[in-house]
């Protein structure tokens, strides 16, 4: 376990309590709380440094809209923060906001105290399985790098995979942390993913949240007109879709329930593989149907964490199919 593991574990059994939530706030334990300290981001990463400019309040920052200048953030961060010297994704793969995956994480982390003893668990016998894990592998990354722990990434495009792959492979620091699993049927998730004899602490996921191509592309025209308007800069003429994502990260045919739904129905035949299964659900309004299929489905402890970075709130769904005795005997086996 690297030093920043031990750090965690160590103030993790200090402050066995989950911590309170702080309103409009990343999760306490987050580092990415506060404005992004720029003089540390280009000393970790000079190629940054053309791209911070001053803003009219004095304050330095990037062009959001830029997907250069995010990408570089993005390994910016990942130096300074995660002990990532090299990371990269194919033009036009999501390019992931580094702070609110983390706060999923974090989050999540908080919820598998609750099964051991108020303590975060942390180490490699944590295994944690990755939905969709995308040609960044960033849920991965900050995990095992912040609390030790491996996982199983899956996805269904072989490019995704070959990236994620080659960022495995290039930081001695990811070695045998992560092992990769092609998802070969697109109507399935957790089917010929998940073997008989897998056991995950935790699944998570970030689900495609539009039902269309069309649907998708305004949805990626209007990010970059509102953080070109942010900047006070102007937004491109022409955006391709790519800025944002390959169509199987932003978009499936019946969107972001169907996608959840099918995900819960999977879940049924792996009950007693996972502690918890959960998902990132980006649209408040799907949350009612989410729950009646989670109660058709016989979850036996469902839960909704909300996670906040200034006025944006998001959440994601948690569920259980194991009794409140198999949850507290988890982590003794």
């Amino acid at each position: 376990m690297n030093k920043r593991s031990k750090l965690v574990s160590e103030k993790a059994k200090v402050k066995s309590k989950v911590p309170s939530k702080r309103k409009g706030l990343l999760h306490p334990r987050n580092p990415h709380n506060g404005s992004y300290d720029f003089e540390q981001l280009t000393q970790a990463s000079p190629e940054l440094a053309p791209h911070v400019y001053e803003t009219p309040r004095g304050r330095h920052s990037i062009d959001f809209s830029d997907p250069i200048a995010v990408k570089l953030l993005n390994q910016a961060l990942l130096k300074a923060h995660y002990n990532i010297e090299f990371w990269d994704i194919p033009q036009g793969y999501l390019c992931p906001p580094i702070p609110g995956r983390a706060d999923y994480l974090h989050y999540l982390a908080d919820l598998l105290a609750e099964s051991n003893r108020g303590e975060v668990p942390v180490g490699g016998k944590v295994c944690g399985l990755d939905i969709g894990t995308g040609a960044n592998c960033i849920y991965p990354i900050i995990g095992s790098q912040t609390y030790g722990w491996n996982y199983i990434a899956s996805d269904i495009d072989p490019l995704s995979l070959a990236s994620a792959e080659e960022i495995c492979q290039a930081n001695r620091v990811l070695k045998g942390k992560i092992k990769f699993r092609r998802q070969s049927n697109e109507r399935n998730i957790f089917k010929q993913v998940i073997e008989s004899n897998d056991r995950f602490d935790f699944t998570l996921c970030n689900p495609p949240f539009h039902a269309s191509l069309k649907e998708a592309q305004a949805g990626s025209q209007r990010k970059v007109n509102n953080l070109s308007k942010a900047s006070g800069r102007s937004a491109p003429d022409k955006l391709a879709l790519n800025f944002g994502g390959q169509g199987a990260e932003l978009w499936c045919k019946g969107g972001e329930i169907t996608f959840v739904r099918q995900m819960i129905k999977e879940s049924q035949l792996f009950a007693k593989n996972c502690l918890w299964f959960t998902t990132l659900i980006s649209k408040k309004d799907n949350l009612p149907a989410v729950y009646q299929a989670l109660k058709q489905a016989g979850a036996v402890n469902v839960k909704t964490v909300e996670m906040a970075q200034g006025q944006k709130v998001s959440r994601f769904v948690a569920w259980s199919f194991l009794s409140a005795h198999e949850q507290e005997a988890w982590f003794s086996v």
